[in-house]
Protein backbone atom coordinates (compact mmCIF):
# COMPACT_ATOMS: atom_id res chain seq x y z
CA UNK A 1 0.00 0.00 0.00
CA UNK A 2 1.00 3.75 -0.65
CA UNK A 3 1.11 5.67 1.92
CA UNK A 4 -2.09 6.33 2.94
CA UNK A 5 -3.57 8.63 5.53
CA UNK A 6 -6.93 8.67 6.50
CA UNK A 7 -8.61 11.84 8.80
CA UNK A 8 -12.20 10.71 9.54
CA UNK A 9 -14.74 13.32 10.64
CA UNK A 10 -17.63 11.87 12.00
CA UNK A 11 -21.55 13.09 13.53
CA UNK A 12 -22.04 11.16 16.93
CA UNK A 13 -23.87 8.15 16.24
CA UNK A 14 -22.04 7.54 13.17
CA UNK A 15 -19.60 5.00 14.22
CA UNK A 16 -16.39 6.80 13.70
CA UNK A 17 -14.32 5.15 15.99
CA UNK A 18 -15.31 1.57 15.12
CA UNK A 19 -14.80 2.02 11.27
CA UNK A 20 -11.58 3.64 11.75
CA UNK A 21 -10.22 0.93 13.59
CA UNK A 22 -11.57 -1.93 11.47
CA UNK A 23 -10.00 0.49 8.61
CA UNK A 24 -6.44 0.39 10.41
CA UNK A 25 -7.07 -3.35 11.46
CA UNK A 26 -8.07 -4.27 7.91
CA UNK A 27 -4.69 -2.14 6.24
CA UNK A 28 -2.39 -2.52 8.98
CA UNK A 29 -1.50 0.83 9.87
CA UNK A 30 -2.04 2.70 13.03
CA UNK A 31 -5.04 4.27 14.99
CA UNK A 32 -4.91 7.89 16.41
CA UNK A 33 -7.97 8.96 18.33
CA UNK A 34 -7.87 9.72 21.79
CA UNK A 35 -4.20 9.19 21.90
CA UNK A 36 -3.98 12.34 19.91
CA UNK A 37 -5.06 13.94 23.47
CA UNK A 38 -2.64 11.97 25.51
CA UNK A 39 0.42 13.12 22.99
CA UNK A 40 -0.79 17.11 22.64
CA UNK A 41 -1.71 16.84 26.42
CA UNK A 42 2.44 15.77 26.73
CA UNK A 43 3.48 18.43 24.06
CA UNK A 44 1.48 21.42 25.80
CA UNK A 45 1.35 20.82 29.42
CA UNK A 46 -2.29 20.76 29.79
CA UNK A 47 -4.58 18.09 31.17
CA UNK A 48 -5.46 15.66 28.79
CA UNK A 49 -9.08 15.91 30.57
CA UNK A 50 -9.08 19.93 29.45
CA UNK A 51 -7.84 19.31 25.89
CA UNK A 52 -10.34 16.00 25.46
CA UNK A 53 -13.51 18.41 26.46
CA UNK A 54 -12.06 21.63 24.74
CA UNK A 55 -15.02 20.11 21.93
CA UNK A 56 -17.55 20.95 24.28
CA UNK A 57 -16.40 23.87 25.87
CA UNK A 58 -15.98 26.40 23.04
CA UNK A 59 -17.79 29.95 23.25
CA UNK A 60 -15.77 32.89 22.28
CA UNK A 61 -14.35 32.88 18.81
CA UNK A 62 -10.73 32.27 18.30
CA UNK A 63 -10.40 33.47 14.52
CA UNK A 64 -12.19 36.63 14.97
CA UNK A 65 -9.32 37.93 17.43
CA UNK A 66 -6.93 36.65 15.18
CA UNK A 67 -8.40 38.79 12.24
CA UNK A 68 -8.57 41.25 14.96
CA UNK A 69 -4.40 41.31 15.25
CA UNK A 70 -4.86 39.79 18.69
CA UNK A 71 -2.35 36.88 17.84
CA UNK A 72 -0.79 34.93 15.18
CA UNK A 73 -0.89 31.40 14.09
CA UNK A 74 2.68 31.39 15.07
CA UNK A 75 2.35 31.60 18.40
CA UNK A 76 3.90 35.02 18.45
CA UNK A 77 2.35 37.28 21.60
CA UNK A 78 1.26 40.72 20.00
CA UNK A 79 -0.40 42.32 22.32
CA UNK A 80 -3.13 39.84 24.46
CA UNK A 81 -2.10 36.61 26.09
CA UNK A 82 -3.16 33.39 24.24
CA UNK A 83 -5.83 31.41 25.67
CA UNK A 84 -5.31 27.82 26.33
CA UNK A 85 -8.13 26.50 24.21
CA UNK A 86 -5.13 27.70 21.42
CA UNK A 87 -2.73 26.25 22.79
CA UNK A 88 -4.34 22.55 23.20
CA UNK A 89 -5.31 23.05 19.52
CA UNK A 90 -2.00 24.09 18.29
CA UNK A 91 -0.44 21.16 20.46
CA UNK A 92 -3.02 18.60 18.48
CA UNK A 93 -2.56 20.50 15.07
CA UNK A 94 0.91 19.30 15.64
CA UNK A 95 0.81 15.79 17.23
CA UNK A 96 -1.37 15.17 13.47
CA UNK A 97 0.72 16.88 11.22
CA UNK A 98 3.92 14.54 12.74
CA UNK A 99 1.99 11.84 12.31
CA UNK A 100 0.97 12.21 8.97
CA UNK A 101 4.99 13.35 7.70
CA UNK A 102 5.57 9.59 10.15
CA UNK A 103 3.75 7.47 7.63
CA UNK A 104 0.21 5.33 6.81
CA UNK A 105 -2.31 6.32 9.73
CA UNK A 106 -6.01 6.28 10.34
CA UNK A 107 -6.86 9.52 12.04
CA UNK A 108 -10.34 10.38 14.25
CA UNK A 109 -11.72 14.04 14.14
CA UNK A 110 -9.66 16.69 15.78
CA UNK A 111 -9.91 19.29 12.73
CA UNK A 112 -7.31 16.68 10.74
CA UNK A 113 -9.24 16.85 8.03
CA UNK A 114 -8.44 20.80 7.69
CA UNK A 115 -4.81 20.41 8.76
CA UNK A 116 -4.31 17.51 6.52
CA UNK A 117 -6.32 19.24 3.39
CA UNK A 118 -3.55 20.19 1.12
CA UNK A 119 -1.29 16.87 2.12
CA UNK A 120 -1.45 14.09 -1.44
CA UNK A 121 -1.11 11.07 0.67
CA UNK A 122 -4.83 12.01 2.72
CA UNK A 123 -8.16 10.84 1.79
CA UNK A 124 -10.64 12.63 3.79
CA UNK A 125 -13.79 11.09 4.95
CA UNK A 126 -16.80 12.59 6.57
CA UNK A 127 -19.01 9.39 8.31
CA UNK A 128 -23.24 11.05 9.37
CA UNK A 129 -26.64 8.75 9.91
CA UNK A 130 -29.98 9.26 10.45
CA UNK A 131 -31.14 11.86 13.00
CA UNK A 132 -33.55 8.05 14.54
CA UNK A 133 -30.53 6.36 14.73
CA UNK A 134 -28.27 8.94 16.67
CA UNK A 135 -30.86 9.69 18.52
CA UNK A 136 -31.15 6.42 19.80
CA UNK A 137 -27.73 5.73 20.58
CA UNK A 138 -28.01 9.32 22.83
CA UNK A 139 -30.41 7.94 24.61
CA UNK A 140 -28.66 4.51 25.19
CA UNK A 141 -25.27 6.20 25.61
CA UNK A 142 -26.29 8.65 28.29
CA UNK A 143 -29.22 7.01 29.99
CA UNK A 144 -31.76 9.26 28.62
CA UNK A 145 -35.51 10.56 27.63
CA UNK A 146 -36.39 11.28 24.54
CA UNK A 147 -36.29 15.13 25.28
CA UNK A 148 -33.10 15.08 27.43
CA UNK A 149 -31.20 13.13 24.31
CA UNK A 150 -32.47 15.56 21.87
CA UNK A 151 -30.99 18.25 23.62
CA UNK A 152 -27.93 16.37 24.25
CA UNK A 153 -27.47 16.02 20.75
CA UNK A 154 -28.43 19.35 19.90
CA UNK A 155 -25.41 20.21 22.06
CA UNK A 156 -22.92 17.48 20.43
CA UNK A 157 -23.25 18.94 17.10
CA UNK A 158 -23.11 22.13 18.11
CA UNK A 159 -19.88 21.70 20.30
CA UNK A 160 -18.49 19.91 17.02
CA UNK A 161 -19.79 22.62 14.63
CA UNK A 162 -18.35 25.77 16.88
CA UNK A 163 -15.03 23.73 17.80
CA UNK A 164 -14.65 23.36 13.70
CA UNK A 165 -15.61 27.05 12.93
CA UNK A 166 -13.41 28.60 15.70
CA UNK A 167 -9.88 27.09 14.44
CA UNK A 168 -10.59 26.26 10.86
CA UNK A 169 -13.04 28.92 9.77
CA UNK A 170 -14.97 26.10 7.97
CA UNK A 171 -18.11 24.93 8.22
CA UNK A 172 -17.93 21.44 9.66
CA UNK A 173 -19.42 18.47 7.56
CA UNK A 174 -19.38 20.22 4.35
CA UNK A 175 -18.99 17.98 1.05
CA UNK A 176 -16.40 19.90 -0.74
CA UNK A 177 -13.97 19.66 2.44
CA UNK A 178 -14.13 15.72 2.14
CA UNK A 179 -13.03 13.01 -0.65
CA UNK A 180 -15.82 10.94 0.39
CA UNK A 181 -19.28 11.02 2.91
CA UNK A 182 -20.76 7.95 3.90
CA UNK A 183 -24.28 7.75 5.74
CA UNK A 184 -23.57 4.63 7.73
CA UNK A 185 -27.47 4.42 8.76
CA UNK A 186 -27.37 3.09 5.17
CA UNK A 187 -24.87 0.93 4.95
CA UNK A 188 -23.70 -0.34 8.77
CA UNK A 189 -20.40 -0.18 10.05
CA UNK A 190 -18.98 -2.94 7.87
CA UNK A 191 -20.54 -1.37 4.57
CA UNK A 192 -18.65 2.20 5.61
CA UNK A 193 -15.29 0.18 5.94
CA UNK A 194 -16.23 -1.50 2.69
CA UNK A 195 -16.98 1.27 0.70
CA UNK A 196 -13.42 3.18 2.03
CA UNK A 197 -11.72 0.32 1.03
CA UNK A 198 -13.16 0.15 -2.56
CA UNK A 199 -12.45 3.69 -2.71
CA UNK A 200 -8.48 3.67 -1.71
CA UNK A 201 -8.63 0.79 -4.68
CA UNK A 202 -10.31 3.00 -7.25
CA UNK A 203 -7.76 6.23 -6.10
CA UNK A 204 -4.59 4.14 -6.79
CA UNK A 205 -3.75 3.80 -2.81
CA UNK A 206 -3.75 0.28 -2.97
CA UNK A 207 -1.89 -1.95 -4.78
Amino acid sequence: MKKTIIAISRAYGAHGTVIGSRLAANLGIPLFDKKIIDLASEKSGLSPDYIGKLEENITGSFLFNLAAGSYNMHGIHTGYDIPMSYTAFSAQAHVIQEIARKGSAVIIGRCSDYLLRDDPDCLKVFLYADYGDRLRQCKEEYKLDDRAAEQQLRKLDRGRQNYYKNFTGENWGQAQGHDLSVNVSRVGADGAVNIIMEFLKAAGRLE
